[in-house]
């Protein structure tokens, strides 16, 4: 009977580990989310796009929450939390631009630990002039 009650304290001891066990399968930058899904990928982005979202499709990590958080150029601009509900969980973030914030975007999935889960970088670069070379 001990030994059947030592290992139940075991297990139950153990089972927030296992909690924390969970993944990261997909982190990426898009222009859009339809029907909980991310309609591109991207890396770059022109500043003639204002708006951006960071998709994170989270598994095995029910009842804890994990952060969005948005840097520029090494800075800190928003940290938005998201509280997980189920075994496989989608959440998205978004940042509207300033044209002017020409740079590095970096986005953190990050655990109530501080541990990163996930980074994925952005280029925020300068449109290319539109007109046509004969007018240049």
């Amino acid at each position: 009977m001990k030994a059947i009650l030592g290992a139940l304290v075991a297990v139950l001891i153990a089972a927030p580990a296992f909690a924390a066990d969970g993944s990261v399968a997909r982190a990426q930058f898009t222009d859009a989310v339809v029907d909980r899904e991310p309609s591109n990928q991207l890396r770059t982005l022109t500043n003639d796009q204002e708006q951006i979202y960071f998709y994170t499709d989270l598994r095995d990590m029910a009842g804890q929450r994990v952060v969005h958080r948005w840097e520029y150029n090494g800075t800190v601009f928003a940290e938005i939390p998201f509280d997980v509900g189920g075994p496989r969980w989608r959440v998205w973030s978004s940042k509207n631009f300033v044209p002017e914030w020409v740079g590095t975007w970096t986005v953190s999935v990050v655990d109530t630990a501080g541990e990163v889960l996930a980074t994925r970088t952005l280029n925020y670069t300068g449109a290319m002039d539109k007109q046509p070379a004969a007018n240049r």
